[in-house]
This record gives structure tokens, sequence and C-alpha cells, in this order.
């Protein structure tokens, strides 16, 4: 019998999911049907890290260890919400009263609402009140069982503005155990000061803010909102290429509602993901073909502003990967819980449950270039990983879409 210390043990799991020997970084195509579980199991934890898992009859005993019983529960690894703008000040609960009585999302953000609306919020809000608002928004997600976040600014559209959301998003980072990943979203409307001279401001985006994340290292990503009513594409291009020289690769908003370009300049110039995805051509899943961006879907944000979902099954039938997130925003999807995002991709986009599963974990952790530490449950990996309630089978998480069913979180091997 071998004898371990000081270890943590879950012992006698209904179902250990996402476990890897031999780890992968995404999956992809027909693959992401296929979800490596365990009945009967054991999962080892030592230093914040999966040490090993296997068969209970298997199980070590381990002398002073911690021992969790999971007995008829599900162990999983943490969600990986790879786009999330969980910093921004109050609501938007008008605009959401305006879009039921007929408004679409494009007369709302041209009449002074939608992104910017949010941004005269946030400039007139302290840095220490916008901190604690995101804090409780960041606890509420990691009860919901994410353990791996990132975080966009956006909403500020001022240097300082802009500044002050990277710094709430760098406290964040330093005070949590969950993995953030940031990112400068400088770029996401043009602020009503600049609609007629954008080109000022864009060039404020690439001469004034980037210059400044990048030297207080602020960032990890760089994004664009590539859409009509925000950037052209010749813009995009121009900012990537302006990040790119400080280091900061593109995740790039593109697609949600028209298709103009977005996809292929983003592959072009090495996106890590192209993000929302509501409108797709066979020339734009034919260029991500032969790339390594991530197409990552976020459903919530069409079923709050009631328009077309993604066509998830297009794309995986077409061979690629898909990655899930929340959009987690005051105006589009004010909602972090990753599990309704999952039900979303299975009722609305024909995703299977296994399928919705690797996109919310293994391929949202490659959407944050974090797939050699997170995602799945492997040796050496980061112990981040919930404990189900008692629940009959694994497609049950998707399908009782209103029920809170995360018991227990871990993060670094820790019960938070």
């Amino acid at each position: 019998m071998l004898y371990l210390c000081g270890m943590l043990v879950v012992k006698n799991i209904k179902k250990l999911i996402q476990i890897e020997t031999s780890p992968r970084p995404l999956v992809k195509g027909e693959a992401m049907d296929i979800l490596p579980s365990l009945d009967n199991a054991y999962l080892l934890v030592e230093d914040g890290k999966f040490k090993d898992f296997g068969p209970m009859e298997q199980c070590p005993e381990i002398p002073d260890s911690e021992v969790i019983d999971a007995s008829n529960r599900m162990v999983l690894p943490s969600w990986c919400d790879s786009h999330t703008h969980l910093v921004y000040a109050g609501s938007r609960d008008g605009e959401f009263v305006d879009r039921i009585k007929g408004l679409s999302y494009q007369e709302i953000a041209n009449r002074g609402g939608g992104i910017l609306n949010s941004a005269k919020r946030l400039q007139a809000t302290p840095e220490d009140v916008l901190l604690e608002q995101a804090r409780k928004r960041l606890d509420e997600v990691i009860r919901f069982g994410t353990g791996a976040i990132e975080m966009k600014s956006g909403y500020g559209l001022t240097l300082e503005s802009e500044m002050k959301i990277l710094r709430v998003i760098r406290q964040l980072k330093s005070e949590t155990a969950a993995t953030v990943k940031s990112t400068f979203l400088g770029a996401h409307s043009v602020p009503a000061a600049y609609r007629a001279n954008r080109k000022a401001y864009v060039d404020l985006v690439v001469n004034e803010m980037l210059p400044r994340v990048a030297d207080e290292q602020l960032a990890d990503y760089i994004d664009v909102f590539c859409e009509k009513v925000a950037f052209s594409v010749d813009e995009t291009i121009r900012i990537m290429e302006a990040g790119a020289k400080y280091g900061l690769k593109p995740k790039i908003h593109t697609n949600q509602f028209n298709c103009m370009g977005g996809i292929q300049a983003s592959v072009e110039h090495g996106a890590i993901s192209v993000d929302h995805l509501e409108v797709l051509n066979q020339e734009e899943i034919d260029c991500l073909k032969g790339s390594d961006t991530m197409p990552c879907l976020l459903p919530s944000a069409p079923f709050f502003i009631n328009d077309h979902y993604p066509p998830a099954r297009e794309i995986i039938d077409g061979g690629l990967p898909v990655a899930l997130a929340t959009d987690y925003n005051p105006g589009t999807t004010p909602s972090g819980r990753m599990s309704f995002v999952l039900s979303l991709a299975c009722i609305k986009m024909k995703m299977t449950p296994n399928e919705a599963i690797n996109a919310a974990t293994i391929n949202g952790a490659r959407a944050m270039e974090l797939e050699s530490s997170h995602g799945s449950i492997a040796k050496g990996k980061v112990a981040n990983f919930f404990i189900t309630k008692e629940i009959p089978s694994l497609a049950y998480i998707p399908y009782s879409f209103g029920s809170d069913l995360v018991e227990s979180v871990f993060l670094q091997g820790k019960c938070v």
C-alpha cells in the first residue's frame, strides 16, 4: 500500500470528469464530443496541484491527509471563462426596458447608450468603489465554478479611466486564488467627442493609452471591437499591429452583427481568439481552419438582446474547436454563470453536453493560453476544481439551467 503525506484526498467520486494522462492543448471537431472520465474515482491534490487520480480500489491510504467524501457527486475542473467585462460601474437596466420596447442594440448605441453609457458611469466612479463592485462579481462567479477568467477594460474610453479599470484588474489578480488574465480594450467604442474625427481617437489609443498600459505591465492581451458600430477592419489592424510592438497578442471582438473581414485580419495577425461570431460565413470558417485562432462563442449575449446565435454546429462539424465564455458585462450579458452558458450552448446551438464542457474547460483555457496549467484534471496542473451536488448525470448540468449545482469550489487545492 502506498503512503503519502500532506495531501487532500477526494474519494468515492461518482464521476471524475475531464481527466488526462497526456494533456492536450485543445480539442476540436469530432473530438469535442469525447470527454474522458472515470467512475468511482479518487483524486489527490498536493501543494495546489493535481497529484494523481484513479479508481477507488487503488486509492492510497495517506496519514494526516485531508479527506473529502464525494459519494454521489461529480468532480470537474473549474470553468475557464475567457471573455468578460467584469469591471464596470452600475447597471444598464434602463436599456433592458428600451429593448423590450423595440429599440435595437445599434439604435441604443447611436443615441449615446450602450458602451458610451457605461463609460460615462465608470469615469465618474472612484477606483475603490469600482474595485468593491468587481470583487463581489468575481466572488460570485467563483462560487458558480469559475477558476480562470479574463477581464477586459473598455468602459473607460479615456486614458485615466482605462488605466483605472486595468489597475482594478491587477488588484483583483493579486488578491484572488483564481487565475486572472487582463486585456486592454481601449478600442471598445468611439467616444461621442471623437465621432467627427475617428482617427484622433485611434491615435489616442495607439500613441497614449497603449504605451502607458505596456509601461505599467497592466495587460496580457489587446482587443478591438471590430464592428460597424465600433471600429473598421483597417482600424483594428492598426491597433493590433501597435499592440504587437509591446508584446500584446490580440483577442478580437468580431462578427457580432456583420461579416466584414475581422476574422481574416485577426487570423493574419495571430489572434489568440475571435469572439462572438453570431454571424459567420463559409469563407471565414475556412480561414479559421488553417489557423491557431480559437473561435469563442458567447451565447448569453444573443440570449439577452434577443439576437440570433452563433452557428456552433457548422464550426464544430467543420473540424474546428470552440470555446464558450460568458461575456459578463452590464449591457448584453449581466451574468457570469458559466453553467447557464452551457445550457444555452446545448439548447440554442445544438452542442452536446460533452462539447459544451470541453468548450468551457480545456478550450476556454486555450483561449487564455492556459492550456498547460488549467482546463483539465491532469498531474501537475493547477488544482482548480469543483464538486457538484448530487446529480443523476453529467447532462443534468446544462439540463437543469435554473439550479445551482456546485456544492464546493477549490482553487489551488484550497476550498474557497
